[in-house]
């Protein structure tokens, strides 16, 4: 069989931010307002305090304005509820996230759900879940958006296709198996949603032309578990200890070395869904803005 194409988030995602800042660029010349992200992060989380930096960075490099909330961890539900309500209230924020996980302390469903829906740019509000299931323009959340733009981008088709989506969370799972099963293209597939209590999973998965792995497992779907052709979306991202320089290895949901001469096309990781889900973020802050100028 022939080699894999490879889904390459980080080309994807480069293309992406140049259309971004060209956009912004234009926005300038015209006196439009500049598109603001602000992210506000509770605690000290190390996973968490990197992937807002990523944000934060890639905004300044598109031109788009960028605010970093910083909250102690010991910050109380009525304060972070407060912190939410200003920035609902502050007409200069086009969007923004509230970085999950939070401390234990605090629910976050409380949270997400005081968040302004046109303002809710990482598509957790239950509005924004609501109207996507509907059909209707909203903001999806980041990863499921990310693997719709690279499908689009990469021209894979799904029209008819059998579509195997391995996890259930509501950030990712369940978004895509709605939004492949949606009439639209990317979309039109039959669409099984598998999950922790799946019987028969390896079966399941044999018969699938596309796989979305995103259970968090490393190197849960092998080789015996795909099908020759298949396409395979790996959005799991472990980190793995190993006897290297760095200490460890980031592994995804695939085991790539075997699954990959499988496929039609694959996703690597690190270097795919990860880097399109940032700039997914970005895209979702700019619909925001260009929603705002017509207000």
């Amino acid at each position: 069989m022939a080699q894999p194409i490879i889904l390459d988030g980080k080309k994807l995602s480069t293309e992406i931010q140049d259309e971004i800042r060209k956009k912004i660029d234009i926005r300038r010349t015209a006196g439009l307002k500049i598109p603001h992200l602000a992210a506000v992060l509770v605690g000290n989380d190390g996973a968490s305090t990197t992937y807002v930096n990523s944000k934060i960075r890639l905004c300044k490099s598109v031109g788009m304005q960028s605010t970093l909330i910083h909250l102690d961890a010991s910050t109380s539900e009525e304060e972070l509820l407060r912190v939410v309500h200003d920035l609902n209230t502050n007409p200069d924020i086009d969007g923004f996230i509230v970085q999950l996980p939070l401390p234990k302390h605090i629910q976050e469903m409380h949270i997400v759900e005081a968040i302004d829906p046109s303002k809710d740019v990482d598509g957790f509000h239950p509005v924004n879940l609501g109207r996507m299931q509907l059909g209707l323009p909203a903001f999806i959340s980041a990863t499921p958006a990310g693997i719709m733009t690279m499908l689009s981008r990469y021209h894979i088709d799904t029209a008819g296709k059998h579509c195997v989506v391995i996890g259930r969370s509501n950030n990712v799972g369940t978004p895509m198996s709605l939004l492949l099963s949606r009439n639209t293209n990317p979309g039109n597939c039959t669409v099984t949603l598998c999950h922790s209590r799946t019987k028969n999973l390896t079966e399941i998965c044999r018969s699938a032309d596309i796989i979305i792995a995103a259970l968090g497992k490393p190197k849960f779907v092998t080789g015996d578990m795909v099908k020759e052709g298949a396409v395979v979306i790996d959005i799991g991202i472990s980190r793995v200890d190993a006897d290297n320089e760095k200490g460890y290895l980031i592994l995804g949901d695939v085991d790539f070395p075997n699954v990959a001469p499988k496929c039609s096309a694959i996703s690597p990781v690190p270097g795919g869904v990860g880097l399109m889900t940032v700039v997914s973020l970005i895209m979702n802050t700019m619909q925001a803005a260009e929603s705002r100028d017509k207000l």
